[in-house]
């Protein structure tokens, strides 16, 4: 019975790498198990959860062009977390922002609405917010004002 994409099959470890796992499958075919796809947990030692004979549920993730086939144990074990982590994240409503996590963030003053503005009146204002964040981005990068020196404690 050859392997499909996507399917979820019973296997039996026959060997164990520092990179992986080899899985005998039904039907008879090998597919290897990467150190990665053997838990949703960091894995140092796949030894600490496989062993030679045991019998695992895996999932087909891909199968190359020289047939080598690729399987997942910790996929098998979670659909319900791969739906969730394949579903869209809820849009945010139009102009609000992600909030801050930067302690650096320009908080100037808000550009006012552009209706009855000409273009060269919008310009004009966009060339001065922009000069502004330029300004306080250099002001925040500039050692003399940042409250601590690189040269040192030492005298001169």
């Amino acid at each position: 019975m050859p392997c499909e994409v996507g399917a979820i099959v019973e296997g039996k470890v026959t060997g164990l790498t520092d990179f992986g796992a080899f899985v005998e499958l039904e039907g008879g075919s090998t597919g290897m198990v990467h150190i990665s796809e053997v838990s949703a947990s960091y894995v140092k030692n796949i030894r600490d959860h496989l062993k030679e004979g045991q019998s695992v549920k895996v999932k087909v993730i891909s199968i190359d062009e020289n047939g080598r086939i690729n399987l997942s144990i910790k996929k098998a074990e979670a659909p319900q977390g791969d739906r969730q982590q394949s579903r869209p994240r809820p849009a945010r409503p139009q102009g609000q922002r992600r909030p801050a996590s930067a302690a650096n963030v320009w908080q100037g003053q808000k550009s006012a609405p552009t209706e009855g503005q000409s273009f060269e009146e919008m310009m004009a204002r966009f060339k001065q917010v922009s000069d502004e964040k330029i300004t306080d981005l250099k002001r925040s990068g500039d050692p003399r004002h940042s409250g601590y020196s690189r040269r040192g404690s030492g005298n001169r």
